[in-house]
């Protein structure tokens, strides 16, 4: 596993191979980003891993300073792994040299689901995929279906740009079906017992929404008896069309997306 730490050693580097596989990561590796460098593995002549916390991408600059890094804990589950060619650390001033304006903006009908609150979230992630995509230079990149939105919203605006695959893999999840995330570290052990119930009651909504003749009607309840019953606070449940992300009244071709706060830390998923 070789560590880079500026784009010239990267160019350097990566110049002898035509088919790379890259993995964005923003750090706290866990199993989820194990299997997305895995499945590049499978497909590509070498892998590359970044991991770079983009500030650009947070609306909230407390959220931004306590989210976890440590870069050392990173390395040594990415050394031990033995599945990692290349792994890409790049300063701030590496990424955004020219740090003009986000090169990316969203059209109004994609401002729903997370774009809807918080607000210049895509447009930061895009802009850092962008630049990253343009130093990199990968044929495919792999991302976690966990962030559905997200990998939907990086093929639409830079698929074509780059002409690359976008692959999105399937969501790990632990025993009790909760969704791995870099901010499950937030989360007490009282905290993932109750998110594991959430996620396991959506299971269930899921099951039986196809006998609902309005869905997101009755999505529209569900939201509130399990506001009551967990004591969460949720920002949207909605069933829609995983092609276009429009709002959906059938099963087929359509996942239910939520997000949610649980003790502060807000947590999203589809199923």
């Amino acid at each position: 596993m070789k560590i880079l730490l500026n784009k010239t050693s990267l160019t350097e580097s990566l110049r002898h191979f035509s088919d790379i596989g890259f993995v964005p990561t923003m750090g706290s590796i866990h199993k989820g980003h194990l299997s997305l460098i895995s499945k590049s593995n499978q497909m590509c002549q070498k892998t590359v891993v970044s991991i770079f916390v983009n500030p650009k991408q947070f609306d909230n600059k407390k959220d931004f300073k306590t989210y976890p890094k440590n870069i050392k804990k990173d390395l040594k589950v990415l050394n031990q792994s033995k599945t990692v060619d290349f792994v890409y650390i790049p300063k701030f001033k590496d990424i955004f040299k020219n740090n003009k304006k986000p090169r990316i903006k969203l059209i109004k009908k994609d401002k729903i689901l997370c774009a809807k609150f918080r607000n210049g979230h895509f447009e930061g992630v895009l802009d850092v995929m962008d630049r990253l995509t343009y130093i990199v230079r990968p044929t495919k990149i792999f991302m976690g279906n966990k962030d559905f939105q997200q990998l939907f919203l990086v093929k639409k605006y830079l698929k074509k740009k780059y002409n690359i695959n976008v692959l999105g893999c399937k969501t790990i999840r632990e025993k009790n079906k909760v969704a791995l995330s870099s901010r499950n570290y937030f989360l007490s052990k009282r905290d993932l017992i109750l998110a594991s119930r959430v996620v396991k009651k959506l299971i269930n909504v899921k099951k039986n929404i196809k006998n609902k003749k309005n869905k997101n009607k009755y999505l529209l309840t569900v939201k509130d008896n399990f506001q009551k019953q967990f004591k969460i606070k949720i920002e949207y449940l909605e069933l829609r069309n995983i092609n276009n992300l429009k709002l959906s009244n059938v099963i087929n071709s359509s996942k239910l997306f939520v997000a949610y706060y649980l003790n502060g830390v807000r947590l999203i998923d589809n199923l």
